[in-house]
């Protein structure tokens, strides 16, 4: 077993006890809510005549179902009720609520770092599988499922298994639109959807470490399509600099000031221990697409599509489905896919840089004819940000449709869905068949600047092939 490590240390210090099942029961720093996963554990403690034992440590949004055009009541369906429960919820419990009448409501993944609650050192846990984004900051973040909700909301603690740690080292520099995405996309390549079972990820290396905060939760928030059960980088003076500004410390630097050398202390020795590791040259790789139906199923822009008898026999059958499916063939590349619908949102590319690179590509130039395209930010923060840059003009001028913030398009629990066999080049972490909301849909994987660059010319785009002009705000 590892031992040093940021995850050993973190770990060890949020330990209660070992159960008798074998599992260890941590107290959490912090539970992130939201509306699809949280009625039916908060139902639990009421059938028990129980409260919640730290109301001050949970936090609760509304994302997966809110509409990103129209924000009147009543929500439509289903939606309607799950929002009602959530706020009587929070209310009876006293949580603090980013509800969209607040400005602060977003994709809970991006709520939690703009406002400071993820610090380093935490245990951060969420109904949702893509929690691991809050490891960008040294946290151990874990999405959890609603049985174990109700247990974090009644005792403040959860019971889990401890993991092995591969250090996944990503050296060099990343060349000309090369991002964070790319890195995951290929991460999750080579080392398969599959290959982080049994793991934690720690992402290290000069390319993670020249990523800013916003590309480090991108590579942390797609571990889990990995396999992995979490992903962290260590905390650095980027950090550091990222949580100055929040609501927790712009106010407050004394605070600041106590809690760093514990955030510098929790950082993996010199000598640490791994029980794996990986290294990938960050200079030689090029903009990642994916090919078929799964984040692993991903190659180069400019390499050709793999043949199905050239994969690992476990791999074969997937790949013939998914090229069936997405209707490629072996040896091509992806550059000219055609699309009919650019994504840009999710909690892996929806925070203000990203929007900043795509606008870069768009600016000056129109959506093509047949593209339908949207921008979805991630929270209303992001949007009032964009919006003071002038980066919506941008957005609008070119013909993408500028919407409120919310999960959107990335799972389709909301309006925001594929029709039919649409093919969709979207900034999302997820490509597997109807997650878009049509089974019949495809789903294109890649970095948001490649999104804007297939908006515009209607196919899959090596978004170098493009110049880009500066937008000032």
């Amino acid at each position: 077993m590892s031992e040093g490590t940021l995850y050993d240390k973190v770990w060890d210090r949020h330990k209660v006890t070992t159960l008798p099942t074998g599992q260890d029961q941590l107290f959490v720093g912090l539970h992130l809510v939201h509306e699809v996963t949280s009625p039916q554990a908060f139902g639990m403690l009421r059938e028990r005549d129980m409260e919640v034992a730290y109301p001050e440590r949970t936090h609760a949004t509304v994302d997966h179902i809110v509409p990103t055009d129209d924000l009147d009541r009543p929500f439509e369906g289903a939606a309607e009720e799950m929002m009602s429960q959530l706020e009587e919820n929070v209310r009876e419990a006293g949580i603090e609520f980013s509800h969209p009448g607040t400005g602060d409501q977003g994709i809970v993944h991006v709520i939690g770092p703009e406002q400071g609650l993820t610090q380093p050192g935490m245990t951060v846990v969420c109904g949702d599988s893509h929690t691991s984004t809050h490891g960008a900051f040294g946290a151990l973040a874990f999405g959890i499922g609603t049985s174990q909700i109700r247990d974090v909301l009644a005792t403040g603690t959860v019971a889990m298994e401890k993991k092995d740690v591969r250090r996944v080292r990503v050296d060099g520099e990343l060349g000309e639109g090369v991002e964070a995405k790319d890195v995951i996309l290929e991460i999750i390549r080579r080392l398969g959807t599959d290959g982080g079972v049994g793991y934690v990820y720690e992402y290290a290396g000069e390319a993670i470490r020249n990523l800013d905060m916003e590309g480090r939760m991108s590579i942390c928030n797609m571990s889990i399509e990995g396999g992995a059960r979490a992903g962290y980088v260590e905390p650095d003076e980027t950090t550091y600099e990222w949580l100055r500004e929040t609501d927790a410390f712009e106010d407050d630097p004394e605070r600041f000031e106590e809690l760093k050398p514990y955030w510098e202390s929790i950082a993996s020795d010199d000598d640490a221990e791994y029980d794996d590791e990986v290294v990938i040259d960050g200079s030689a790789l090029d903009p990642v697409v994916t090919w078929g139906t799964t984040p692993g199923q991903g190659v180069g822009i400019d390499d050709p599509i793999p043949a199905p008898e050239d994969l690992p026999e476990d791999k074969q059958d997937t790949a013939r489905r998914a090229q069936e499916h997405m209707r490629v063939e072996p040896g091509e590349t992806m550059a000219g896919y055609p699309i009919d619908v650019a994504f840009l949102g999710s909690c892996t590319n929806a925070r203000l840089p990203d929007l900043r690179r795509a606008a870069r590509v768009v600016a000056g130039r129109e959506v093509h004819d047949d593209v339908r395209a949207m921008v979805v930010p991630g929270s209303q923060r992001v949007k009032a940000a964009a919006e003071r840059e002038g980066l919506d003009e941008v957005f609008r001028e070119a013909g993408f449709d500028w919407r409120g913030a919310g999960c959107s398009m990335c799972l389709g629990m909301n309006p925001d869905q594929l029709e039919g066999d649409e093919a969709c080049a979207s900034s999302s972490n997820r490509n597997f068949v109807g997650r878009q909301g049509s089974k019949e849909g495809r789903t294109v994987l890649m970095n948001p600047r490649m999104v804007a660059a297939a908006a515009i010319e209607g196919e899959v785009t090596d978004v170098r092939d493009l110049p880009e002009t500066e937008v000032k705000a």
